[in-house]
């Protein structure tokens, strides 16, 4: 009887609920007056407006203002082509590079411990803090008439310099941070656990990368191919020092502008120069798509760690 009055609640006690749940409150410093807001708004589409869709309206405007006629033979003459053929091949080469050294380096920084891990860091960013005029220098100190290996180079009548192999050298180092830049943080934030459980289940280091770290990393990958395709395509310093300016055969798109401009052809630059503002454009919309794409592959991944770590 007494068991049975004491799980019978009194009015005397009354029941304890849970505390309501607040969402996080927006810190005091940030409800700033909406006339703030609204001029830093101003400022900032403004600033856009001027230094960005201005300039990039007036790329396709100074282009087509002869017609499309003229457009389309600007771009189909024989130099613009042959610039055209040359900086697609420098990309078709320079990018699988970049893509092989950013998985390896990306792998080997994020699921290992070793010697010398910050100095690899440090010299992947080498091509950030090094002026692409610099890097191009280097390389004719290096492969010139005059340089270390020019000697050699002229006895076994190996052109480097002025030539296709020094573009595509001199393109390699201004982009390839790019690859490994994107895939390392994201490598690190995955950890390693899934590779470690495919390889005790009797995974091959290389099925397990195809199976596991590809699939988990493909966005973050192609993220890093455009960024880079994108700078190889408008590289203009380091191929400007390597190229010789050799109209029809050493030229580039970035190269041939700056001709067609230097010669008083404005409307011929500005339609070459198109193709590059379509390029910029085009890879815009592929990275905010991959961003959009990449952020909800994280967010998946943190909702399913969640319940582990509670």
């Amino acid at each position: 009887m007494s068991a049975v009055i004491a799980a019978v609640p009194t009015q005397s006690t009354p029941p304890i609920h849970a505390p309501a749940q607040r969402g996080p409150r927006t810190p005091a410093a940030t409800l700033e007056p909406l006339w703030v807001r609204v001029s830093l708004l101003v400022v900032a589409f403004a600033f856009l407006t001027l230094f960005l869709f201005v300039p990039l309206i007036a790329v396709f405007y100074e282009g087509l203002r002869k017609g499309w006629d003229v457009y389309v033979a600007s771009i189909t003459e024989d130099d613009a082509w042959s610039a055209i053929k040359l900086t697609l091949l420098t990309a078709a080469i320079a990018v699988p590079l970049n893509l092989v050294f950013g998985v390896a380096a990306a792998w080997s920084i994020a699921k290992f411990e070793f010697r010398g891990k910050q100095i690899l860091l440090t010299l992947i960013d080498l091509p950030f803090s090094v002026s692409p005029v610099i890097s191009g220098l280097i390389y004719v100190l290096l492969f010139g008439l005059q340089g270390y290996f020019g000697p050699w180079l002229r006895e076994h009548d190996i052109k480097i310099l002025f030539a296709v192999p020094g573009i595509v050298l001199a393109t390699v180092f201004v982009t390839f941070p790019f690859v490994a830049r994107e895939l390392i943080p994201l490598m690190q934030s995955q950890g390693s656990e899934e590779e470690e459980a495919a390889l005790v289940l009797g995974a091959s280091g290389w099925k397990t990368f195809w199976h596991v770290t590809l699939p988990n990393i493909k966005w973050g990958l192609l993220y890093g191919v455009i960024l880079c395709n994108a700078r190889a395509m408008g590289e203009f310093g380091a191929v400007s020092v390597v190229s010789g300016h050799i109209r029809g055969e050493t030229n580039t798109i970035p190269l041939q502008v700056e001709i067609l401009y230097n010669e008083f052809n404005i409307v011929g630059a500005f339609a070459v120069a198109s193709l590059l503002a379509s390029l910029a454009l085009v890879t815009l919309a592929i990275k905010s798509f991959i961003e959009w794409r990449l952020h909800q592959q994280l967010s998946a991944q943190s909702a399913t760690n969640q319940p582990h770590q509670e």
